[in-house]
């Protein structure tokens, strides 16, 4: 994908600040941050939104959610608490068509979220 803007942060092509990686997956500091903590964990495999994920990728939103809870708990958030977002097309917020999960921490979040 290579318009991808987050397979180019993947790829080296394009710097972002790292906080956590491993073979499967990438997270990092997101650029326009909506809470004091807010990460984007992202599969290296490029799956452009839920709606392509296969039952093969099931393991791979696991380990999304198991790296945000190691985030949260490591910036000291897990306690008072922390929430989780993947959004899904236009309508759902999706702006980068690789899927994300949206880590944000360090404030309180009201419900519903709008």
């Amino acid at each position: 994908m290579t318009e991808c803007i987050f397979c180019k942060i993947i790829t080296g092509d394009i710097p972002a600040k790292i906080i956590y990686e491993t073979p499967e997956l990438l997270a990092f500091h997101d650029l326009n941050p909506q809470a004091p903590l807010h990460a984007l964990i992202i599969p290296r495999k490029h799956i452009a939104t839920l709606n392509d994920l296969t039952e093969a990728d099931a393991p791979l939103l696991g380990q999304m959610y198991l790296a945000a809870q190691h985030i949260a708990a490591q910036a000291g958030f897990a306690e008072r608490g922390y929430r989780c977002v993947i959004n899904c097309n236009l309508d759902g917020g999706q702006s980068v068509y690789h899927i994300h999960l949206h880590l944000l921490a360090g404030r309180k979040h009201s419900w519903p979220p709008g």
